[in-house]
């Protein structure tokens, strides 16, 4: 099948700036940034949706804000910690609740030792079952009296736990909605008038096997909490340790008088997540889903006048919400939008091109309008496009009789067209105003990046008719050390991060993006394919959306779809990712659904899904696509291409590691559109995911620091290129020509091990102090013919590098310090490219490198500012790991600081970070009053540095 279609970027005309006050008149429409001086409580207070909650006591916090990121309260509020897993417990399998009760006799029972699985202690093998562990149990002296917190281990499934009789937690549901939390570390707050602690106290856990083993077979980690980490934490290693749980916010507001024939809505571009709204104490709405946006009608709620209007979000992120780290809050902008009764509905602006070529394009516009009022209105809809010059290319009117909501159709013709593409990101602009009678009472502008996608079996995919293979990576949607926080600027970054390392194409795993991510994807020429969910009915985790797909899926598509048809980056749409009941008949049944009802929103684009085949069993549902995603399958492409040779298909995700091999299967079948790499920037969560390990211990070891990254990024934590990145741009053949890295050794003088998504730990460093006279195995990755390698003077020889070699050429070298060269050679043996390391002296300064020097003082703007330790020559030291410490003067002030050690356990917001292999970094947050920011960075035994960044008041405020 092929698709041909031109869409565009949606986003609403400030008409007010962002720091508008509500109190300015809306004419003809006001988008008022709803984002700062919220009130903020970490916890839960039922309370707190009423109007007349006294919330005096609680924190200031702007938008976005994600508390997972911030440092943890102080372990349970400040309350001691009791383990009481290891020893001897008594066993026995079956049910009765009497068997809770402090005074029930279980001297009959089994003695075992835990920690341990039923099969390990009892050779007891029941399946959906119950059994039934106890002991009695004496608090220290020092506890006594005091509430405390009881770490209960890992229960493998489900959970129910008694103190005295008395239930303190539980995790996991039973039967018939049966959910496991076999990884979840049972953590149980015990009221101190629960406790004896004369040795009589017995605690009695219940224990259900849903799936396989059980039992409680984990002791509580010897951890302790750092930063925002809990090694105990219920998100685990999928959410890098981090910590969700309830949240509140409140924000009050004046609605001015004139506003009373106006129609005021609030729109949320994301909260994380089950929020529930109140205004007034009234109860507005709910919306689970934590990554599509929503917005409700505020209008008949409101109070006019002087008295304030409370606004109250609850946000419930309890659990095992999510595979990777989600964050926390309302973590997206938050936006008040004021219009006439008569007005563009939102997200009602739809653009399509029925044609497009160099020499005209012809542009269809629906506009959905909406009258609020009781009466018909007489209005007409004029739509303007405007090209990047600021002329006026294409003017139509439509007049019409509104009433209750309508679309209105109009077309315009644009002659001679500037075609947007990756390499061409031209973007023109479409005004829409209502006016009733001459006056004009609603005005939506709308960038449209005119451009024709197709994609086929014979073509592939083909941008205005050129071919493109799509250079893609996964991309989660967290900014590093700013955590799930959606600045314009960090997402920005992001992007422009991975344009600079050649990829051409994003996909937004696993879930719709940022409104910002997409806008900076269209300004700056990125492909996306925008997926809606990692799991449909059948959820991968106890507390995740499968809890809410059959009552909201339909709400979430069209919110993601409705939201980002109109973004000219938008190349795809995907369902779903490795859904677990994909192989079943009711996976391809609701795929089917998935998709049909996608296509009734948006007929344009393709339909996607990533999938991890097995055999032939995904048929069924591949059917129902048009664009087959794989995952980690590139070698079924022939295959199922001969039985199947209409389908297109794209590898939806790849092992780092197997870069060559994926790509040459893009490269050499027209079938296949692109490859997607897992992943193209590292992130939070999945800890580990890429971690490597010394030969000496054995596969599925577990480390006893925590990871909380996942290493596996092409880009790492803080924006800069890891050894994958520049071996991608090799095999690709753009970017960067030639990269050369040295191969670290672990404890045992060996390479580590690569597991999983990783990659061999090699760095580009020509300093290994204590290697002298011993042999290092040099990597030279170049998409040039041939390389030569040059160590201090000496040639070391010549070596191919081509599509036989992989595009890699390997010496063993003794080591010495000096310099080391890497040249890569022309077919005449010329040289087009250098790659040179030199031996850095010890440490004696830092180097700090902004990406920015002037930001804007609109509270939101960021500077991204690189801490480099230096030798005295000014170079980088890539084994220092110096602490450094930041002060900042001026209007601005540090938002978040990180390195890319994939095991900090480090804050994030505390101004002090250690290095990692000679780098860290430390964003800059700007405050609302133009100046200077003046950031100062010191170490013990270096020299100060510092540097100065200005900000300046935003266009439109003075």
């Amino acid at each position: 099948m092929t698709f041909a279609f031109c869409t565009t970027l949606i986003a609403v005309l400030m008409i007010a700036a962002a720091s508008a006050s509500p109190a300015a008149s809306p004419a003809p429409r006001s988008e008022i940034r709803f984002d700062s001086d919220w009130k903020f409580l970490r916890g839960d207070d039922p309370g707190a949706s009423k109007a007349g909650f006294n919330d005096a006591g609680w924190r200031r916090v702007d938008l976005p804000h994600d508390w997972s990121i911030e440092d943890l309260p102080t372990a349970e509020a400040g309350l001691p910690r009791f383990s009481l897993v290891p020893g001897t417990w008594r066993f026995k399998p079956g049910d009765d609740m009497a068997w809770k009760e402090v005074s029930f006799d279980d001297t009959s029972w089994q003695e075992v030792k835990l920690p341990a699985h039923w099969s390990e202690h009892s050779n007891y093998r029941a399946q959906n079952a119950f059994a039934w562990y106890r002991r009695k149990f004496t608090v220290p002296a020092d506890l006594k009296g005091k509430d405390v917190v009881f770490l209960i281990g890992k229960v493998d499934d489900v959970d129910e736990t008694f103190v005295n009789g008395v239930k303190i937690g539980g995790l996991g549901e039973l039967p018939p909605s049966y959910s496991t939390a076999w990884e979840i570390v049972r953590r149980y707050r015990v009221p101190a008038s629960l406790l004896k602690g004369d040795g009589t106290d017995v605690i009695a856990v219940r224990d259900y096997n849903g799936d396989g083993d059980a039992g409680i077979y984990a002791a509580p980690t010897a951890g302790q909490q750092s930063g925002p980490f809990d090694p105990d934490s219920e998100g685990g290693t999928a959410q890098g340790y981090t910590v969700g749980g309830i949240g509140w916010y409140r924000k009050s507001f004046i609605a001015p008088d004139a506003w009373k024939r106006q129609r005021v809505g609030i729109r949320f571009d994301g909260v994380y997540m089950n929020s529930e709204i109140w205004l007034n104490g009234e109860r507005i709405g709910e919306h689970p889903y934590g990554y599509t946006s929503f917005f409700f009608d505020l209008t008949p709620h409101l109070r006019f006048g002087k008295t304030p209007n409370i606004l109250a979000v609850k946000v419930d992120a309890s659990g095992r919400t999510s595979r990777w780290y989600s964050g926390a809050g309302i973590y997206r902008h938050v936006w008040l939008t004021v219009t006439a009764r008569v007005h563009v509905a939102p997200w009602g602006i739809c653009v399509t091109m029925p044609q497009v070529s160099e020499e005209a394009a012809s542009i269809h516009v629906r506009t959905s309008v909406e009258n609020s009022g009781a009466s018909a209105v007489g209005a007409a809809i004029r739509s303007r496009l405007v090209d990047p010059a600021g002329v006026t290319v294409g003017t139509g009117t439509v007049k019409a009789s509104i009433q209750g909501s309508g679309t209105i159709d109009q077309d315009l013709r644009v002659i001679k067209p500037q075609l947007w593409s990756p390499s061409s990101p031209v973007l023109y602009r479409l005004v829409t105003t209502i006016l009733v009678g001459s006056r004009p009472v609603d005005e939506v502008s709308t960038l449209i990046g005119i451009r024709t996608f197709t994609f086929d079996a014979e073509n592939g995919f083909r941008i205005n008719g050129h071919p493109l293979k799509l250079r893609g990576g996964c991309v989660h949607h967290d900014n590093g050390c700013l955590g799930s926080c959606t600045y314009d600027r960090a997402e920005e970054r992001r992007v422009e991060l991975l344009k600079a390392s050649r990829f051409n194409a994003i996909r937004t795993s696993h879930n719709p993006p940022s409104p910002g991510f997409l806008d900076a994807c269209d300004r700056l020429g990125m492909i996306v394919m925008d997926e809606a969910f990692d799991c449909w009915q059948h959820g991968k985790n106890g507390q995740d959306y499968g809890r809410f797909f059959d009552l909201w899926w339909k709400r979430d598509l069209e919110s993601m779809v409705l939201r980002d048809r109109n973004h000219p980056s938008v190349a795809l749409w995907s369902i779903g990712n490795e859904i677990p009941e994909q192989q079943s008949d009711e996976g391809a049944v609701r795929a089917g659904m998935l998709a049909d009802f996608v296509r009734q929103l948006d007929p344009t684009r393709p339909v996607a899904q990533a999938t991890n085949p097995d055999a032939n069993k995904l048929d069924p549902l591949l059917d129902h696509l048009d664009v087959t995603g794989y995952n980690y399958a590139s070698g079924r492409f022939a295959s199922d291409h001969a039985r199947h040779p209409q389908r297109v298909f794209a590898q939806t995700e790849s092992f780092p590691q197997a870069c060559f091999d994926s790509w040459m299967a893009i490269v050499d079948h027209t079938y296949a559109i692109g490859d997607f790499v897992w992943t193209a920037f590292d992130y939070l969560g999945e800890a580990g995911l890429g971690k490597t390990v010394p030969q000496s211990i054995p596969p599925g070891y577990t480390d006893d620091r925590l990871w909380t990254v996942s290493n596996c990024g092409d880009i790492d934590l803080t924006g800069f290129k890891r050894p994958p990145s520049y071996y991608r741009n090799a095999v690709w053949g753009v970017g960067p020509k030639i990269a050369a890295f040295v191969q670290a050794l672990g404890p045992d003088g060996k390479p580590e091990r690569v597991e999983g998504w990783g990659w061999t730990d090699e760095r580009a460093s020509w300093t290994w102090p204590g290697m002298e006279g011993k042999s290092v195995t040099v990597r030279v990755y170049s998409s040039l013919p041939q390389v030569r390698l040059i160590l201090n003077g000496k040639d070391l020889g010549i070596k191919d590098t081509n599509r036989n070699t992989r595009f890699t050429a390997t010496w063993d070298v003794p080591y010495e310090p000096g310099e080391l060269v890497a040249e890569g050679l022309e077919s005449d043996a010329r040289i087009a490219d250098r790659w040179v390391l030199h031996t850095a002296g010890p440490p004696a300064g830092m180097k700090l490198s902004p990406d920015r020097l002037s930001i804007a003082a609109d509270g939101q703007d960021l500077s991204y500012v690189t801490v480099e330790i230096v030798d005295a020559d000014g170079r980088l030291n890539p084994n220092a790991d110096n602490l450094v410490h930041f002060t900042v003067t001026g209007p601005g002030r540090i938002l978040g600081v990180c390195s890319a050690d994939p095991r900090s356990v480090e804050s994030f917001q505390q101004p002090q970070r250690k290095a990692f292999r000679g780098r860290c970094l430390v964003v800059i947050k700007a405050g609302e009053q133009p100046g200077s920011i003046r950031l100062k960075a010191s170490a013990d035994g270096l020299r100060e540095a510092d540097v100065m960044l200005e900000t300046a008041a935003p266009p439109g405020r003075q």
